[in-house]
């Protein structure tokens, strides 16, 4: 994969708000003067915003075109046919045979009878168009296995199209069996660099699906999504304002064994601070480099399970949403996230009779009975990917734990929000542009100043949530303790340092940090740093858990009670410096600040308190940058 300079990018995207600092070959020595510091405060603190739309953006069309062209004939192998139409099997011979993309899959599964009565069925109709991937097929009893679904990917490099469209495969990673990790981006921009893409001046949106094995509709909805921005599909127009990369399985081995987890059990939706996994690594890498607008999370929820054990009731929403809510997210992504793509989603669905809620949740102990949205821990995509000053919104169809039942109506549930969120990217390009400079200039403004919130929690309500009696398939209000996460209550808040001091000893800590683009630099030559020392007033060992319960693959972790100290501390060369005057300075907060249960020390990623600090004025060191 082509990779940027991270420290390179953040410099540059940060260098109107930041005191120039003077560079003797790769060594940075900063000096900044409090004047200047103030100056630079103040001149980000004036940028203006862009004005937000007095009406909504235009929504899905309630119905999906006809068939599409068909692939020239001289493409040599099969192409996965448009969205609507049955899966044609080529009978042309190829110098190479490949399979075409409809042919069964060798592991076989047992069709699963619909855990609940015919009249709750009744409530999900097919769809009328019929959509066509390898594991959509008529017969099938096997979702698109690994193999076709990167043979499916592959193809699509081979259309061509008028407009210039380079559908361009995406080599992320592998699993931990090996198994390819792949993508797709489809771009008008001349070739795959991030750096051709930011020539081109379009938007990115990432779009990743089956994180979890046992939740396949996102995948195949991307599946159908890639091939409509492909040549001659319908979503193709959108590429003249946007490039969008396709991750259909960000974890493969969890899709072979039908599992949440990955191989080693790792829940790796969970793991995008800590990226313990591979899988998460892969998708760390692919958003530090091309640095998205937008990133959608394609899930699916549990339908019948400890909800007909708490409640004697089915989920009913065919779409569960939510976007990130978490601490520190900035509050314009937010406002985008609710009016731009939120409002405009719901009406997309709606208009194709699809039903929305907020994505909710309640845990696995069957005697607690309050229901939960989406979490507020920076360690899920959604929210981690957010305080990289992105969009992150997640879609959640009703599909765990029901086999292939609806199948046709959740992946197309999938691809109608996920078509929305594309359009709502295309229609606000220029504004969603604006709202991150702005961000990002405020997030690296704010570095010595204010406060931080260190962590933060739902806040508890009551409201009625609407269910299915499992009997009579008609709707049940039920009045619920409702964890809003729209609401977060800050638990526990200290001063914005400048930034943090760590220990030559954590490299562990700087490689992840590096690999979500945080820049970290090297102190080259000992000094002195004003700081405040993270004095431990009590500890104990815990689980890191979320809001359905203990985490899967989680080890114990060291949770600190802290109070911070201010001191002066000799640093050594050879130790390290995190500037929070930098667009992910979140992201280093999330990260650092000990007490909370995804901090690098919880998770003994950092070893000792001694091993970091908080560095609470400019510092006059001389640095240079990692490698």
């Amino acid at each position: 994969m082509i990779q940027r300079s991270v420290s390179s990018h953040i410099r540059s995207a940060a260098s109107e708000h930041i005191a120039a600092p003077l560079v003797y070959g790769k060594r940075l020595q900063i000096v900044a003067a409090s004047a200047a510091v103030a100056l630079a405060l103040g001149a980000c603190s004036s940028t203006p915003l862009p004005p937000w739309p007095a009406q909504p953006v235009a929504k899905a069309p309630a119905a999906l075109p006809a068939p599409l062209p068909k692939t020239p004939a001289a493409t040599a192998k099969p192409v996965p046919a448009p969205l609507g139409t049955p899966q044609a099997r080529s009978t042309e011979a190829t110098a190479t045979p490949v399979a075409p993309p409809s042919v069964l899959s060798t592991r076989v599964e047992a069709p699963l009878t619909p855990p609940y009565s015919p009249a709750v069925s009744a409530r999900f109709p097919d769809p009328s168009v019929v959509y066509s991937t390898p594991g959509l097929g008529r017969d099938r009893r096997a979702f698109t296995t690994n193999a076709e679904l990167g043979q499916w990917l592959s193809d699509l490099t081979a259309l061509q199209s008028g407009n210039s469209t380079r559908p361009q495969l995406l080599h992320l990673g592998t699993s931990q069996s090996g198994t390819p990790i792949s993508g797709l981006l489809l771009t008008r921009a001349k070739s795959a660099s991030p750096a051709a893409l930011e020539t081109a001046g379009r938007p990115t949106v990432v779009m990743v699906g089956q994180q979890h094995g046992d939740e396949p509709a996102g995948a195949e909805a991307l599946l159908i999504i890639a091939r409509e921005l492909a040549p001659g599909g319908l979503l193709e127009p959108l590429l003249d304002k946007i490039n969008v990369i396709v991750v259909p399985r960000a974890n493969p081995d969890g899709a072979e064994a039908g599992t949440r987890t990955t191989a080693n059990g790792i829940d790796m939706n969970r793991d995008h601070l800590l990226l313990n996994t591979p899988e998460a690594r892969a998708i760390a890498k692919l958003v530090r480099d091309y640095r998205p607008i937008l990133v959608v999370d394609a899930h699916e929820y549990t339908v019948v399970g400890r909800f007909l054990e708490k409640f004697n009731a089915i989920q009913k929403y065919d779409a569960l949403l939510q976007h990130t809510t978490t601490a520190n997210y900035p509050e314009f992504l937010t406002k985008a996230s609710l009016e731009w793509y939120h409002s405009p989603m719901v009406g997309a669905l709606k208009e194709q009779g699809l039903s929305s809620e907020w994505y909710y949740t309640t845990s696995t102990n069957k005697d607690d009975k309050a229901i939960s949205m989406g979490g507020t821990q920076p360690d899920t995509g959604r929210n981690v990917h957010g305080l990289k000053n992105a969009v992150s919104l997640l879609i959640e169809t009703r599909g765990v734990g029901i086999g292939r039942n609806h199948i046709q109506r959740r992946v197309h549930t999938q691809v109608i929000a996920m078509a929305s969120a594309l359009r709502s990217t295309a229609d606000k390009a220029g504004p969603l542009e604006q709202v991150r400079s702005f961000v990002v200039r405020d997030t690296t403004a704010q570095a010595c100043r204010d406060q931080v919130t260190i962590e933060a929690t739902a806040t508890p309500e009551q409201r009625d949530l609407t269910f299915l009696d499992p009997a009579t398939g008609e709707d049940r209000a039920i009045r619920v303790d409702w964890n809003s996460s729209l609401k977060l209550r800050a638990l526990q808040s200290r001063a914005r340092p400048c930034g943090y001091w760590l220990n030559a000893n954590t490299t562990s800590a700087v490689e992840r940090l590096k690999l979500m683009g945080v820049q970290v630099m090297r102190v080259a030559e000992a000094g002195s740093l004003l700081a405040e020392k993270y004095q431990e007033t009590g500890r104990e060992v815990a689980e890191r858990r979320d809001v359905r319960g203990t985490i899967a693959g989680s080890f114990d972790i060291v949770r600190v009670n802290v109070t911070p100290a201010r001191t002066a501390i000799d640093v050594p060369a050879g130790s390290y410096y995190v500037p929070l005057n930098q667009p992910l300075a979140n992201i280093a907060i999330a990260a650092l600040e000990p007490d909370t249960q995804n901090s690098y020390f919880a998770n003994r990623l950092i070893e000792a308190l001694d091993d970091t600090a908080r560095v609470m004025s400019t510092p006059s060191l001389v640095f240079e940058e990692t490698d």
